[in-house]
């Protein structure tokens, strides 16, 4: 099988089903957005960072590609395709390693500058990434149906990035920056 097939070469694409439509489509502008993130989350497990968090961001990039697969398929295309959809049990694995994370971690008082170690760094990069991620999502929302399911575990997602980068960022010995109002 090659890998280019040359069906996109005038712009369109398919969703799961079959459905052509235009590259610049807001389903598609949404799945591209978790595609980068899974990327860059890639990226940061090539970087020295601990095992548990590297466990973490494995069950995020299996996640993710639920996610993607949920969005490429418009819910009226999945009567006939057995597509695994984003749903509580997802969410509610963030939510736990959210808590299990802040376990470690000094609370909070005034607001952190991004950045860190290598790791920490581009986690506060995928958490950017992953707020462009939901925000496409509910623009899209705004034409298409998408998941309630998928925007909340976007929000929560975008949580726990920032909670993982605290965390790797300690692992490494990394002192946090407070940001000053001068």
């Amino acid at each position: 099988m090659k890998i280019y097939t040359k069906k996109g070469d005038q712009g369109e694409t398919s969703l799961f089903g079959g459905q052509r439509v235009p590259k610049s489509a807001c389903r598609i502008e949404a799945y591209g957005n978790v595609d980068e993130l899974n990327s860059i989350i890639g990226l940061v497990r090539s970087y020295d960072i601990s095992d548990y968090g590297d466990d973490l961001l494995n069950m995020v990039q299996h996640h993710l590609f639920i996610l993607g697969a949920d969005l490429a398929t418009p819910e009226s295309q999945n009567e006939n395709k057995r597509i695994k959809r984003i749903r509580d049990d997802e969410i509610e694995a963030l939510e736990e390693a959210i808590d299990e994370l802040q376990v470690h971690l000094p609370p909070l008082k005034n607001f952190i500058l991004p950045g860190g170690a290598q790791a920490g760094a581009t986690l506060h990069i995928a958490r950017t990434v992953c707020r462009r991620a939901e925000r496409s999502c509910v623009r899209c929302r705004e034409h298409q149906p998408v998941s309630e399911s998928a925007l909340k575990y976007l929000n929560r997602l975008s949580d726990f990035l920032f909670v993982i980068a605290r965390y790797e960022n300690q692992q490494q010995d990394v002192k946090e920056q407070v940001w000053k109002a001068d």
